[in-house]
């Protein structure tokens, strides 16, 4: 079977930039539909800023190969 590449969420960005950009165009959007009293700008905003804080960080997340090693859990004393 050919490889058909890798999967779209291993194309989202692992730095924040561009997270915090999507969500300060979400509030700008939302703060400009509840302005003019447009409720699909005000969701279209709410949209961007969950999909900016949350949605898009967390499958960048799961699909990076990088894990943190392990956290060792010794105590430190002899155990006693």
């Amino acid at each position: 079977m050919p490889d058909l590449g890798s999967p779209p969420a291993a194309l989202l960005p692992h730095s924040p930039g561009p997270y915090i950009a999507l969500m300060l165009a979400g509030f700008v959007i939302g703060i400009l539909g509840s302005l003019t009293k447009t409720r699909w700008l005000v969701a279209a905003g709410v949209i961007l800023i969950s999909l900016g804080a949350l949605l898009l960080p967390l499958a960048a997340n799961l699909t990076s190969g990088h894990r943190p090693p392990p956290i060792d859990e010794s105590r430190g004393d002899s155990g006693e």
